[in-house]
């Protein structure tokens, strides 16, 4: 398995953005949901419309079986907003269009962002990298390592700053300084 990073720049979001929201919504609401909630991909293709349309997620997370509630940020809510209306509340959010109500597969998941990557000229891209990119401008706005490790469940802070790149980028300035 590859180890992939956050998306740290936030013009390649915005383009990101562009480029999926022009394919179709399903697309680009994958990609905005990844990168304002912190959840995985598992967790993300589990949600169906009933869930969007309440302020927050409540969920079994698929990899350790705990219940958690993750809020939305006011702009997450107004997308899913326009996103859900029309749709059945037990429609799987991000519907394949293979199967009568199916969530798109975690392998399509991970096409549609790796077309989005090289949209914009990314690599070590993957379905993590949603979460990780959550991570990343989360630390970045907040400072607050201790509140990012609980919303991971992380067991210490240097896992979720390796995690989320903090260390890379740190590694990466250091050797940019360094001289002889």
């Amino acid at each position: 398995m590859n180890f992939v990073q956050p998306i740290r720049d936030p013009e390649c979001i915005f383009y990101i953005k562009r480029f999926l929201k022009e394919q179709n919504m399903r697309n680009y609401m994958l990609f905005v949901t990844g990168i304002n909630s912190g959840l995985r991909i598992s967790d993300i293709l589990q949600l169906r419309v009933r869930d969007a349309k309440r302020p927050y997620f409540n969920l079994i997370e698929k990899k350790t079986k705990k219940k958690k509630r993750i809020d939305m940020t006011p702009a997450l809510q107004r997308e899913f907003k326009a996103y859900v209306e029309g749709k059945e509340d037990h429609e799987f959010l991000f519907k394949s269009r293979e199967g009568i109500n199916k969530p798109i597969s975690r392998s399509m998941a991970y096409k549609i962002l790796r077309a989005a990557a090289e949209y914009v000229g990314l690599d070590d891209i993957g379905t993590h990298t949603l979460r990780k990119t959550f991570g990343y401008h989360f630390y970045k706005q907040t400072k607050d390592v201790a509140m990012l490790q609980e919303i991971f469940n992380h067991s210490d802070q240097r896992t979720t700053l390796r995690y989320i790149g903090i260390n890379q980028d740190a590694m990466n300035n250091a050797m940019k300084k360094f001289k002889i």
